[in-house]
């Protein structure tokens, strides 16, 4: 392509390499032996040293870059120095090379914002399920998610010492999604992934009630998100508060990129201004296809429970 590469390009071709400088610290730390737990609000919301050290390499790397972008990241930290080996300058070549898509040319910098989870699926992390960590960095205007990044820092772990691990998936609004096979469940099959480790009533009844041939508990939104785009499930249900922005903000955008849908339970999309509130209070439902049909099937009951949240 010609000339500069737009604002929004060169915001995912460094997130791109971001990621990726944040999932070799998240393997790091867990080689290291030490994960530095603290509980945040208690046992099922768990903070480590990789939430802590991930999050400073992305947000510090990302700001330097791009000073005007606003960036939520999911830990409160303080503001420190960051030391030069965490910063990641790289972008990703083959963004660059792409064309941005015509209604995101002229974006600016202070227009753009960037919501981050520097390790999703923290306790699962803790517990040895790596399949199911992530890091988001997701990119939002106007309140939509336009663009996200996924980085799976321990994709192929199961294949032992010799195996590369790790993948990065990126996706563009009006671009498509990139680093993955789409595929998708049989028409005539439905298969619901939910939360392992946040359930209850209502996520259950809400479960139940889409008629499911079959149920996948795991963690983590990035994790649940692949799911779909991957055809390891049909729809991902999460009845109940709990999800941020930052969980679903950059896996949104992958999914929208290639013809999927996430909503609130209600069937209402989320917006990612910078002065939202962080919490999805109205649950999660996300799809590749048929979205309206799992919208149809979420129970009154559910519905009321969410409204009094």
């Amino acid at each position: 392509m010609s000339g500069n590469p737009a604002v929004v390009m060169r915001l995912v071709a460094s997130a791109y390499s971001v990621a990726e400088k944040a999932g070799a610290i998240v393997r790091k730390v867990l080689h290291s032996g030490d994960l530095g737990i603290v509980e945040k609000t208690g046992a099922n919301d768990l903070q480590t040293l990789a939430d802590r050290l991930a999050q400073k390499s992305i947000c510090a790397s990302l700001s330097r870059r791009f000073p005007k972008v606003t960036i939520i990241g999911e830990e409160d930290l303080p503001c420190e120095e960051v030391q030069e080996d965490m910063i990641e300058n790289g972008q990703a070549e083959e963004i660059l090379q792409k064309s941005c898509p015509k209604e995101y040319e002229a974006l600016k910098e202070e227009e753009l914002v960037v919501w981050v989870d520097p390790l999703d699926g923290t306790k699962e992390y803790t517990e040895g399920l790596l399949d199911n960590v992530t890091v988001l960095i997701g990119i939002a205007y106007g309140g939509r998610a336009i663009a996200g990044v996924i980085n799976q820092p321990f994709y192929n772990y199961q294949l032992g010492s010799g195996a590369a691990l790790g993948r990065t998936i990126w996706g563009v609004l009006g671009l498509g999604a990139f680093g993955f096979q789409l595929q998708e469940v049989p028409a005539d099959k439905r298969i619901v992934t939910t939360t392992r480790s946040h359930s209850n009533k209502t996520v259950t009844d809400c479960v139940n009630a889409m008629e499911p041939h079959d149920v996948i508990r795991v963690g983590g939104a990035g994790n649940k998100i692949i799911q779909l785009i991957e055809g390891k499930a049909s729809a991902y249900v999460f009845a109940s508060p709990g999800c941020k922005k930052w969980d679903t903000c950059g896996p949104e955008a992958i999914l929208h990129a290639v013809g999927g849908k996430l909503t609130d339970m209600f069937g209402n999309p989320y917006r990612y201004n910078a002065d939202v509130k962080h919490m999805n209070s109205a649950g999660v439902l996300a799809t590749l296809r048929n979205h309206d049909y799992y919208v149809s099937r979420v129970p009154q009951s559910v519905l009321q429970a969410l409204r009094s949240d």
